[in-house]
């Protein structure tokens, strides 16, 4: 339970919503890069699949992360592996400053995946903690839009500084530093969730498990995962070169609005989860994933611009509302002492949908060229969010028929 005793009654109405602030400043910085791919392949040079392996090394670095400590601090709380994080976010963001090469571009996205895994399980339980018992509700709401909130700013900000100002593969960087600075000063004041939390020092890995009373809810939660964050990687990683390649758009900014709209569309669409009911939520958001995937694939077939942000729009949407329905559903079956691991097991799960079907894009783009490895991809996401749903609906007509 939260000690709210420790500080200000200001901080303690408000600690989840700066909480949520500094959630949301650490993933900016892991879409940052997104619209500028295309200048870093003009200064260094390389292919589309080294496009989609630098950002798989992204999301190895959450899974790795999210694998080997992604419950300890159920253990030595949660504000010192928040501020891990950040540090990491700044390392990150530093490589990206020196960057003048593939391996250092790896380097940086490893340093920015190692952030995102340290922040995605554990902000998202210390949001909840720290909401005042009557806002428990909506600081599900919180921590999820902090989430895709962050995501869909990160190419906002990149694709209009690099595009109208000076010094485009700096400033974004610098002025994300900045923020984090500012972060880092938040959540130092903020207070620690976790009884009896011990020293960072003593933390030793954890071989994720989930507790018996949590397994039946993870499995369709992690598959609506798996296949919602698999369309957001796609958006974020190739989308910019089918945007310039295929539709001819080149300005940044342009780009990052169309990759941010996915994001927003997200957030938007767990607004939609309260009415629908958590256990509900998961099911649909599956069948308008399943809309979205279709859209995509129009535009890829078509070259149509607008079909493309519709994508982005409604399966956004859907990916909105099975993430919340999904986060809802397992933190209310976790034990209190099991919380941040078990939500750190769900975003592995999902972690794993936005690298795997990524790279295997980046390999067909070669012999099948961009939009057809596109339209592969939108056909077996589409095949895996309809037996996502099927399964959902079973479970949930055998749950009424009990």
């Amino acid at each position: 339970m939260t000690d709210h005793r420790t500080v200000g009654p200001a901080v303690a109405r408000s600690g989840y919503l700066l909480a949520a602030f500094t959630f949301a400043v650490c993933m900016t910085g892991t879409t940052l890069p997104t619209p500028l791919y295309g200048l870093y392949q003009e200064r260094i040079g390389f292919s589309e699949l080294a496009v989609t392996v630098v950002f798989a090394v992204y999301a190895f670095g959450v899974i790795g992360v999210l694998l080997l400590v992604g419950n300890v601090s159920d253990a030595v709380g949660r504000r010192p592996v928040l501020l891990c994080g950040l540090v990491s976010a700044a390392c990150s963001a530093i490589v990206f400053l020196a960057a003048d090469s593939v391996l250092l571009l790896c380097v940086g996205r490893l340093l920015s995946g190692l952030s995102a895994g340290a922040f995605t399980g554990t902000a998202t339980a210390y949001v909840l903690e720290l909401a005042p018992p009557g806002r428990r509700g909506r600081a599900g709401f919180v921590a999820t839009a902090a989430n895709m909130g962050g995501l869909g700013c990160g190419p906002l900000l990149s694709g209009v500084l690099s595009q109208y100002a000076p010094r485009p593969l700096v400033l974004p960087f610098v002025a994300h530093l900045i923020l984090l600075a500012l972060a880092c000063g938040v959540l130092l004041r903020l207070p620690e969730t976790v009884p009896g939390a011990r020293p960072l020092r003593t933390a030793r890995p954890v071989r994720p498990s989930l507790p018996p009373e949590v397994r039946q809810v993870f499995v369709p939660a992690g598959i609506a995962a798996f296949a919602g964050f698999s369309l957001l990687g796609l958006f974020t990683s190739v989308a910019p070169a089918f945007l310039a390649e295929g539709l001819g758009v080149h300005n940044r900014a342009a780009v990052g609005v169309v990759v941010s709209s996915a994001f927003l569309a997200s957030t938007l669409g767990q607004l939609l989860v309260p009415r629908l009911g958590t256990a509900r939520a998961v099911p649909l958001g599956c069948l308008v994933l399943i809309a979205g995937l279709a859209l995509l694939a129009g535009s890829l077939a078509l070259t149509v611009l607008a079909l493309l942000v519709s994508a982005a729009l409604v399966g956004g949407a859907g990916q909105g509302m099975g993430l919340r329905g999904a986060v809802g559903e397992v933190a209310a079956a976790s034990p209190a002492e099991h919380r941040g691991g078990v939500l750190s097991a769900l975003f592995v799960v999902g972690y794993f949908g936005i690298s795997v079907p990524v790279i295997g894009v980046g390999l067909l783009a070669e012999p099948l060229g961009l939009a057809h490895a596109g339209l592969v991809f939108a056909a077996c996401m589409g095949l895996l969010a309809a037996a996502s749903g099927a399964y959902l609906l079973h479970l949930a007509r055998s749950g009424a028929g009990a």
